[in-house]
């Protein structure tokens, strides 16, 4: 008999899917609704309620902020029946709340689940990302490189021209240099408005999405989900995070970073075999939105294990209640 203290990634998948719909048809009740907070509860509670349910020794390490800013799946909760293996829990209960009230493409509810120790304690600070799909040599392109210079050596892995080369980039002012000088190189952009997760995810199946490369800054916390998902999907992926004042330091300190320069790898970031699950919430390039239909509601989810590289798409038709 298998010790039921080891990290089963098989039997806890389909557990972890069903954590991530239950988030997804929580907040899809507010999709349009213009209320961003009680989209984020909604699945921040449904997501909590369905941990709970898991037998695992769980503790949150990518969650919706510290103790005293979060009521719910807070960095350090600990979640799930207190028996089975012990489990670090990356989440985002809705990443793209906005894009939830606001009824616009591509919001998801994210979760990442790995042994113990092994997903990088990111503070909730910015991160300097940068993402590839797989088929690359190794550093390729990388973080300490310009924008157009990233270009021009992918292009030239790709065997292809800068004007061949489409990159993924969340549309803020801080990206306006990027943005030209990326343009400069007669590159195609595809802004993305939140959701950066889903952004750094378009890089492994650039064929069907068509974004070859992802870049720019945006939540640390995002940057390990994306990694978790790379890490079973293939691709290379580096963030370096970065700081705007001592408080935002402070926090790093306290999750443990010493380093404050450091670039991490995709494996520096998630250093173990790891499990993902996303479910739409409004129709995306990834998956599917919730759907309803008369007595009926449906999801579709996308489930990944980097222990076997499998990646399974799943579409859940549940009674509407």
């Amino acid at each position: 008999m298998a010790d039921k203290q080891e990290f089963q990634d098989r039997m806890l998948s389909l557990g972890l899917a069903r954590v991530s719909e239950a988030a997804a048809h929580a907040s899809a009740r507010l999709i349009g609704r213009g209320d961003e907070k009680a989209a984020d509860q909604a699945a921040v509670n449904a997501m909590r309620d369905q941990l709970n349910m898991l037998d695992i020794k769980g503790v949150v390490v990518i969650g919706e902020g510290e103790r005293d800013e979060a009521p719910m799946l807070f960095i350090g909760e600990e979640v799930g029946t207190g028996n089975g293996p012990a489990v670090d829990i990356a989440l985002d209960p809705l990443e793209g709340t906005t894009l939830t009230a606001k009824d616009m493409p591509n919001a998801l509810t994210v979760i990442a689940m790995a042994p113990r120790g092994t997903l990088l304690h990111a503070p909730d600070v910015y991160m300097d990302k940068l993402a590839i799909g797989p088929g690359y040599a190794k550093d390729v392109v990388n973080l300490d490189m310009t924008p157009g210079e990233r270009i021009e050596a992918l292009a030239k892995a790709r065997g292809c021209k800068p004007s061949d080369i489409t990159t993924c980039i969340l549309e803020r002012p801080r990206h306006e240099a990027m943005i030209a000088e990326v343009r400069a190189t007669g590159a195609a952009i595809r802004l993305i408005t939140d959701g950066d997760v889903a952004g750094v995810i378009h890089c492994a199946e650039a064929d069907i999405t068509g974004i070859d490369i992802y870049m720019g800054s945006g939540g640390a916390p995002e940057g390990v989900l994306a990694a978790s998902a790379l890490k079973c999907m293939g691709g290379q992926m580096w963030g370096r995070l970065l700081f705007r004042n001592d408080d935002e330091r402070g926090r790093a300190s306290k999750a443990g970073i010493t380093d404050f320069n450091r670039i991490y790898a995709r494996d520096d970031m998630v250093t173990a075999d790891v499990i993902f699950a996303a479910t739409g919430v409004t129709n995306g390039s990834i998956v599917q939105g919730v759907k309803r239909e008369p007595g009926y509601i449906t999801t579709e989810t996308i489930l990944m294990r980097s222990k076997t590289g499998s990646v399974r798409r799943m579409i859940y038709r549940n009674p509407a209640k």
